[in-house]
């Protein structure tokens, strides 16, 4: 089959992404399936199944393309790609976003991996360095994520009374510190560590324990509780 037409249609029936999907449900379609359907058509060349398949392949990124997709980069880079169907791929890379980060309030947190788990989606594609802390009670629910500061591309500027503050007002019993390295790299720096060792202190004399801190990579991340740099 030639999947290089213009439309969807140019498809046999049974082999189409949106008939596809009701016959067989969502997750039974691939990730250029699914872009298909949010943009429906493609160019004089490439059907949508064909484009969707030229931004995913991009690099070699996968979902990351979508993920990291700007309305210039959509519109300068695809062919077939105008300004609604780029609202749309931005649209759909930020409700992505927000579900993957939607918190339970009774989220418990047990271990380092169920922190990195909460925060992975949301944290993994910043460009910029991002400092958060989630807040605990006693149980080790969450109860908020706050975010502390944004830095640049490599640093973040951290202060305890930040940190603290929003602890207090919460009246959290502990908290995790989370910052992610724009990089993809999880291993702490001279900085970072000199800086957990500071707030960990600070939360002995405040009665705020400081349970952990993660640094998010790209699908990896750096727990000082594990490595007992905490």
């Amino acid at each position: 089959m030639d999947n290089n037409n213009y439309t969807i249609k140019s498809i046999p029936v049974d082999e189409r992404p949106q008939e596809k999907l009701f016959k067989f449900g969502a997750n039974s379609l691939s990730n250029s399936e699914l872009i298909a359907i949010i943009i429906r058509t493609g160019n004089k060349e490439e059907n949508a199944i064909k484009l969707a398949q030229n931004i995913l392949n991009e690099d070699g990124k996968g979902l990351k393309n979508i993920a990291e997709g700007t309305l210039q980069k959509y519109i300068q880079n695809y062919k077939g790609i105008s300004v609604v169907k780029a609202a749309q791929l931005l649209s759909v890379a930020e409700l992505s976003k927000r579900i993957s980060a939607f918190k339970n309030d009774k989220i418990k947190i047990s271990s380092p991996n169920d922190a990195a788990v909460v925060m992975m989606e949301e944290m993994r594609y910043y460009k910029k360095e991002y400092f958060k802390i989630i807040l605990l009670d006693t149980k080790n629910n969450i109860i908020k994520i706050a975010e502390i500061s944004v830095g640049s591309l490599n640093s973040s500027i951290v202060h305890p009374r930040e940190v603290f503050k929003e602890a207090i007002s919460n009246a959290s019993s502990s908290i995790i510190l989370i910052h992610n390295h724009p990089s993809g790299e999880s291993e702490p720096s001279h900085e970072d560590i000199i800086l957990t060792n500071r707030l960990v202190e600070c939360g002995k004399i405040l009665g705020i324990n400081v349970i952990d801190h993660l640094i998010i990579g790209d699908g990896n991340f750096f727990s000082f509780k594990e490595e007992g740099l905490i």
